[in-house]
């Protein structure tokens, strides 16, 4: 990978600590964990339940709310306490911040041979591996719980009312050979999907046409 490459992994690796690093977020993330758990272990008894498959399952949980509740403030000590990824994190939002002349450290990294960046990028990161464990486990949790259901959109609109409090995410399938881009928005009553092709220069027009679509309600 180039150097800008790697620099684009500190943006995200940025944005994963600061919203990883809130409490909020860790709390809710050991609720659903442990709500799940609670769901799942009810199908212990039932014998039409592949009991090996549920056993991983619950045991993948376990471990995920183990680690997760034993991450404690480490997240945010990931930069606080390394002093490249602080003074890198202070200056990478300013235009033309992580230039040689003002961060001559992160420039002399750049120059190290790929293999080299890559082992340090997987060592500063590997705190976030229960994290990243847990929010993997919780949203394949939930994407399995969705059946979908094929749809019409009449001249690339389509609208639904929402069950309520009865799912917590959306699943959208469109066929890639048709080059649509879905524009979604919604609220707690209804969801509006309106289709968009996209043009040769990057433009998008409302799609005239009718089109199957599958829908999914994940809970």
């Amino acid at each position: 990978m180039d150097p800008i490459d790697h620099h684009f992994c500190f943006t995200t690796l940025f944005e994963i600590i600061e919203v990883g690093g809130r409490t909020d977020l860790k709390t809710d993330m050991l609720k659903d964990l442990d709500r799940h758990k609670t769901q799942l272990s009810i199908f212990k008894t039932n014998p039409s339940v592949d009991q090996e498959v549920l056993s991983s399952v619950l045991t993948n949980i376990e471990s995920c709310f183990d680690n997760l509740n034993a991450l404690g403030s480490r997240i945010a000590q990931l930069v606080s306490e390394n002093d490249f990824l602080s003074s890198l994190r202070n200056r990478i939002s300013i235009p033309g911040g992580t230039c040689a002349f003002d961060l001559p450290v992160y420039h002399a990294w750049q120059q190290k041979a790929n293999p080299e960046r890559q082992d340090d990028i997987k060592r500063w990161t590997e705190p976030l591996s229960p994290l990243y464990k847990s929010v993997e486990l919780l949203l394949g949790l939930m994407r399995d719980n969705g059946t979908p259901q094929k749809v019409m959109a009449p001249a690339g609109l389509f609208q639904q009312n929402l069950p309520q409090g009865k799912f917590q995410l959306l699943r959208l399938y469109i066929d890639p050979s048709l080059n649509l881009v879905p524009e979604i928005s919604g609220n707690r009553m209804m969801v509006s999907i309106r289709l968009m092709k996209a043009g040769n220069m990057g433009n998008v027009q409302p799609c005239p046409i009718d089109t199957s679509l599958e829908l999914a309600l994940c809970s």
